[in-house]
């Protein structure tokens, strides 16, 4: 049983690594073993599951499928042996992390690298992009999301709480004028950022109940930072995170409108596949993330 895991776990090592002698540097074995192992397993199995040339490797479809079980078996050893070691241990290993790229930027980072220097013996695999990422078959320990809970597949710890703001440039409002309730907005210029829940229906909250507006403008950009830009040069309204729109507003060229209008209720989450043992590493993380913006708030 020993050797088949080594097996196993040397063919998920060298596919993550990008190839023999990178695997080979990183975990301490020779490529040599490496390579013997991962034969070995293909003969005891009775197919290829890589794809060898001198300049690439590549896994075949049955590569695909064995490589998809075999991280994720991998991946709940290790964090049972986690969970066995979490009194005496400290957090060590490889972390998987997603989150979104303008939030992971700004507010995120100082955080995780914090983590980081308090936890030598992690490394960690911080992917910011704005899409959505399925954990499971990305392999991936932890994401943060700024939302409601939806998947009832995950769990979810809040970490902090999130503020949004609509606004636009000086400008704008002196050409066409300030709306005075969200209704108003269907018949003015907005920005829409496509990674905002419900894209071109914005949501707003009257006497207690959510409203949705629907929206159309000069620009659909799947990046905040552009959704912005675009705003503060007058084309139009946006919503967006305080954090993003905080300093904008500050310097006067976003105009905060419809303050008493806007939803609360969304949080910064740690969101995490059901797993049976979690590992240290990541719980580790989670309550660092959660003392870290108690102490510094998400504007």
């Amino acid at each position: 049983m020993t050797q088949d895991l080594a097996r196993i776990r040397a063919f998920v090592q060298v596919f993550d690594s990008g190839g023999f002698s990178s695997a080979a540097r990183q975990h301490g074995r020779s490529k040599a073993l490496l390579s013997k192992y991962v034969t070995d397993l293909e003969d005891y199995l009775g197919v290829r599951l890589m794809n060898r040339t001198t300049r690439k490797l590549s896994l075949t479809e049955a590569g695909e499928a064995y490589y998809r079980e075999a991280s994720a078996l991998l991946q709940q050893l290790d964090d049972l042996d986690a969970t066995i070691t979490d009194q005496t241990a400290e957090p060590r290993g490889l972390l998987r992390v997603s989150a979104p790229r303008n939030f992971g930027e700004s507010t995120l980072a100082p955080a995780i690298f914090d983590y980081l220097a308090k936890n030598p013996k992690v490394t960690l695999d911080l992917r910011l992009e704005d899409r959505y990422v399925d954990l499971v078959d990305e392999g991936i320990d932890v994401a943060l999301r700024i939302s409601t809970m939806a998947d009832s597949s995950l769990i979810a710890r809040k970490i902090a709480d999130m503020h949004v703001i609509a606004g636009a440039s000086p400008d704008l409002l002196k050409r066409i004028g300030t709306p005075k309730h969200p209704e108003d907005l269907r018949h003015m210029p907005c920005i829409i950022d496509v990674n905002l829940q419900g894209q071109s229906n914005w949501r707003f909250i009257e006497d207690g109940k959510t409203i949705s507006v629907p929206v159309n403008g000069p620009l659909r950009v799947n990046s905040p930072l552009a959704a912005l830009k675009a705003s503060t040069m007058g084309l139009g309204f946006v919503i967006l995170p305080s954090y993003l729109a905080d300093p904008m507003v500050a310097t006067g060229e976003l105009v905060p409108v419809l303050t008493d209008f806007l939803p609360t209720g969304q949080t910064l989450q740690a969101v995490y596949p059901h797993r049976r043992h979690l590992a240290g590493k990541v719980r580790a993380l989670i309550d660092h993330l959660v003392d870290w913006f108690a102490t510094h708030p998400i504007s």
